[in-house]
């Protein structure tokens, strides 16, 4: 049998929602009376749910005011060496896929930090802390090895020019994107193939109009995104199938087997020990009284006059 708490746990990527439904439910949240006094508690809720997204957050508005404190040609240094170019991924490929994804550039980022406090935040409250990190890393160096290895395929052939592998690249929008587009399977039906076809066009759209080498590694990040959460939702959906097959096979009655009929109707005789005398055995009728005596006298040849029938019952 599996363990009680065991037949409870369901994979995240196996708990669907209707879109329509959580929309409905949302906007009659907002209609209900004294919006600003439900606002607070259900903000502090939100950010305890998803303590990863709020100490993001919280990073990058640090790393934010260090470049605010410092002058333009440290800031310059300290942007370029957490870059994720092709210069620095051949000297310091581990230090920069990690640094590059705590630092911004340009003025504040409202925008971004307001995406990873709510976007990210529900998705980490979606799957959870640890696979919500797995799933950010694996978008943003995913992306990031692809695009660096498509900018020194084109630097050899001459498609781009050589002062590309010196450029400036850090951000949370490979990350940000591989996550936003595992997100559609967390909803069902139509809504699931609306929300990853509108993030393909519009990430497509970018390529067509004004290419660049972060436009493709946007594109590149939403693929992992959908892959990742394809092969999850098919391998969850199957772990829980035969998990609930399992299930109903132990809890199903054992079948009589049709080569023991004496499993099904113990025969006592005198000097059984262990069960009802003779005398109280009900009659048998037809074909089972042949077959029943024959295995009765069969039994006698080898119990020695029933002295070790107490040690050799059957069941």
């Amino acid at each position: 049998m599996v363990a009680p708490t065991l037949r409870r746990i369901r994979s995240p990527w196996t708990q669907t929602v209707d879109l329509g439904d959580e929309l409905r439910t949302v906007w009659s949240w907002l209609r209900r009376p004294r919006l600003l006094r439900r606002l607070l508690p259900e903000l502090r809720q939100h950010l305890s749910e998803a303590p990863a997204s709020t100490a993001y957050a919280f990073t990058l508005f640090v790393t934010w005011w260090t470049l605010r404190g410092v002058g333009d040609s440290v800031e310059r240094r300290l942007i370029f060496s957490a870059s994720t170019n092709l210069y620095n991924m051949q000297h310091n490929p581990v230090q920069v896929l990690v640094a590059s994804a705590f630092w911004t550039q340009g003025q504040f980022p409202w925008v971004t930090i307001a995406e990873i406090l709510v976007v990210m935040g529900f998705a980490e409250r979606w799957l959870g802390t640890g696979r919500w990190i797995l799933l950010f890393a694996t978008g943003h160096i995913g992306a990031t090895l692809l695009t660096v290895t498509a900018i020194g395929h084109a630097i050899d052939r001459h498609v781009i020019p050589v002062r590309v592998q010196y450029a400036a690249d850090v951000g949370t929008s490979y990350g940000f994107t591989a996550v936003l587009a595992a997100m559609a399977f967390h909803f069902r039906g139509v809504a699931r193939v609306l929300w990853a076809g509108v993030i393909v066009a519009v990430l497509t759209s970018a390529l067509l109009i004004g290419p660049t080498f972060t436009d493709y590694g946007h594109m590149c990040a939403a693929l992992i995104g959908l892959l990742v959460g394809f092969i999850a939702s098919i391998f969850w959906r199957r772990i829980e199938r035969l998990r609930a097959e399992r299930e109903a096979t132990s809890g199903a009655p054992t079948p009589v087997s049709a080569t023991n009929p004496l499993a099904a109707h113990r025969i006592p005789v005198a000097g059984d020990a262990a069960g009802p005398s003779s005398a109280t055995a009900p009659p048998l009728s037809g074909a089972d009284s042949g077959s029943g005596v024959a295995a009765h006298h069969a039994d006698e040849r080898f119990d020695g006059a029933g002295r070790d029938r107490a040690e050799h019952r059957h069941q």
